[in-house]
């Protein structure tokens, strides 16, 4: 059996629900086993290697803060990560991505055309899966947050590239392409343990802060990391034209000649020798790495004090350090 505490950063934080992430991985490789040698074989690589699993270790984690003594958590929690999947599946293909994890993404070793098929298959899988157990409340969960990610993804491809991108809106993609999962995967489990509803509204709040956290530090390593721990290229979010909340504030600092320059670089991105280091230069002179930082820590300060409105438990401290790690993670 492995033991996902010694595969993640986050494993000490993981320590009180070890057993449960363990068997989610057990769980993701049977669902993942198909008659179809294809299937079979692009699931297996899917999924065997093991990532942080943060949006099953939410759920799980939420419902024993409720107070949850049974095993359905389990299966959600892999539906979760599914669904997690198969986003990033499309968001390789439409980001033309050929590395993730350090290793080829499907859509680099399979093609576009399977790729899309497969991921699509994943998201009807596990909605099929959802639809046998006739938990509607969760169900309409699922399906809700499904259509917001898919939403959030298409609303960052339709301004690609564009620099005039504001941040409310930046926000707003971030909220529906990553917080609006970690919102759910806290809300199931506030859902599994009966939790009444003010309860759960604050697990969705909880959820949603810390992912658009997670997601801004996510955008923030772009510019900030390492290429071997990241397990691909730095600025690789840049050359592929998104715009992200550095870029969006060193923008909002500049004016005239400078401004100029910088539109520039954003616009010759691919073709502009040493583009990447010239516009990562500006940033750092404007205080943009600084602000964003800044602006994940307000939001996982935030996600720590809706966890201060539940009792003391050691699955509500695991839940207070993963906002803190969320900040110091480095990939």
């Amino acid at each position: 059996m492995t033991d996902v505490s010694k595969l993640t950063p986050f494993h000490d934080i993981y320590k009180t629900i070890r057993t449960d992430l363990n068997a989610v991985e057990n769980l993701l490789k049977e669902i993942g086993g198909s008659s179809n040698p294809l299937i079979a074989e692009v699931n297996k690589y899917l999924f065997q290697k093991e990532g942080k699993r943060i949006r099953p270790a939410l759920l799980i984690l939420c419902s024993k803060l409720g107070g949850y003594r049974g095993t359905d958590h389990v299966f959600w929690s892999a539906l979760v990560e599914i669904i997690h999947t198969a986003s990033l599946i499309h968001d390789d293909i439409v980001d033309n991505s050929f590395l993730r994890r350090g290793r080829d993404t499907v859509h680099a070793k399979w093609g576009p055309n399977i790729t899309v098929l497969l991921g699509d298959f994943l998201y009807i899988q596990s909605i099929a899966l959802a639809l046998r157990t006739k938990n509607h409340a969760i169900i309409d969960i699922l399906a809700d947050v499904t259509v917001r990610m898919i939403e959030g993804e298409l609303i960052e491809y339709s301004i690609t590239g564009k620099p005039e991108l504001s941040e409310d809106l930046y926000l707003e993609i971030l909220d529906k392409k990553t917080a609006q999962l970690f919102s759910a995967s806290c809300r199931i489990g506030g859902v599994l343990a009966g939790s009444l509803p003010e309860e759960e509204q604050r697990l969705c709040e909880f959820g949603r802060n810390l992912g658009l956290s997670f997601q801004i530090i996510d955008d923030l390593l772009d510019f900030t990391g390492d290429e071997a721990t990241l397990g691909k290229p730095i600025l690789s979010d840049f050359r592929e034209g998104r715009i992200t909340l550095p870029l969006i504030h060193a923008l909002r600092r500049t004016k005239g000649q400078a401004r100029v320059e910088l539109l520039h670089l954003i616009h010759n991105r691919k073709t502009e020798k040493n583009a990447g280091k010239k516009i990562l230069a500006q940033i750092v002179s404007l205080g943009a790495l600084d602000y964003a930082y800044q602006r994940a820590a307000a939001f996982s300060q935030k996600a720590k004090a809706i966890l201060a409105a539940f009792p003391k438990s050691p699955h509500r401290e695991s839940l207070n350090r993963m906002a803190d790690m969320v900040l110091q993670r480095r990939k």
